[in-house]
């Protein structure tokens, strides 16, 4: 799916690949906050004015691929150490817990996807 970088494209980002998951028989609640904190991620730090994002699920065996492309690939995600006090910036704490892994692709520029991986199995 390919998104306005608004505040609604991400919330859109998430209904959408939620009834996704859910048409394909998926589990919701681990995925759907993944979902919403790369979407407004995006969003927030990856925003360019006149630039989409995308979003792309996939599922190879019981594992399930959510990948979040933006048009900022100099600004990569930094996840912010527990003893740091900020109002926000601790929702890739949130996607370090539930994914089984994670990461950032660069490319094509001047694009990056941050991607993570869930396990399907509850493992």
């Amino acid at each position: 799916m390919q998104l306005s970088a608004t505040r609604r494209g991400a919330r859109l980002a998430r209904l959408l690949a939620t009834e996704q998951l859910r048409s394909w028989g998926l589990p919701l609640d681990d995925a759907r906050q993944v979902i919403a904190e790369l979407a407004s991620n995006a969003v927030m730090h990856g925003y360019v004015p006149g630039r989409d994002f995308r979003i792309l699920l996939t599922v190879t065996g019981d594992t399930l691929r959510i990948e979040v492309a933006d048009a900022r690939g100099e600004r990569l995600p930094r996840v912010l150490d527990q003893s740091e006090v900020y109002e926000s910036g601790r929702g890739l704490l949130l996607v370090q817990a539930l994914a089984m892994r994670w990461g950032v692709r660069h490319g094509p520029f001047p694009r990056k996807t941050v991607w993570a991986e869930l396990s399907l199995t509850g493992s």
